[in-house]
């Protein structure tokens, strides 16, 4: 009767689908370090959760208006529960060894969503305020 899932490959892996939700693991795969993350994603029918299991992650939410984007970002702490409401712009930043669960609507990796590509300029900003949340969760992890 109890089922039980280990997932420990890199990547996105939906792995619990029942009708109306999903729960999967996201683990650190090289599209979603800091360096490489070029766009933003928008989910129109759901919200999505995101919970830290190990590692380092910046959760990325935005707002885009008229082409321009305003970045809020949370460095995240493990075993805290994070919302992207419906209809929020946003990423995730991985480091290497990040592991994270992603609750949200059934098959919402299938057929809702929309991307929107980063310019240069947003690219940049983007990388150097993630940088600097991340250099600071690592200072507070040596104190």
């Amino acid at each position: 009767m109890i089922e039980t899932y280990q997932i420990k490959e890199n990547g996105y892996h939906p792995f619990l689908i029942r009708d109306g939700w999903q729960v999967a693991q996201l683990n650190y795969m090289p599209e979603q370090h800091i360096d490489n993350i070029t766009r933003l994603d928008v989910h129109h029918l759901t919200d999505e959760a995101f919970i830290l299991l190990k590692g380092a992650a910046v959760l990325i939410a935005a707002t885009i208006e008229n082409g321009q984007v305003d970045f809020e970002m949370e460095l995240m702490r493990a075993n805290v529960t994070y919302n992207i409401p419906q209809g929020a712009w946003h990423n995730i930043a991985m480091a290497e060894g990040c592991e994270t669960i992603i609750i949200e609507k059934s098959n919402t990796h299938v057929s809702d969503f929309e991307h929107f590509d980063l310019n240069d300029e947003q690219v940049n900003e983007l990388r150097s305020r993630v940088k600097v949340l991340l250099r600071s969760g690592a200072e507070l992890n040596q104190m």
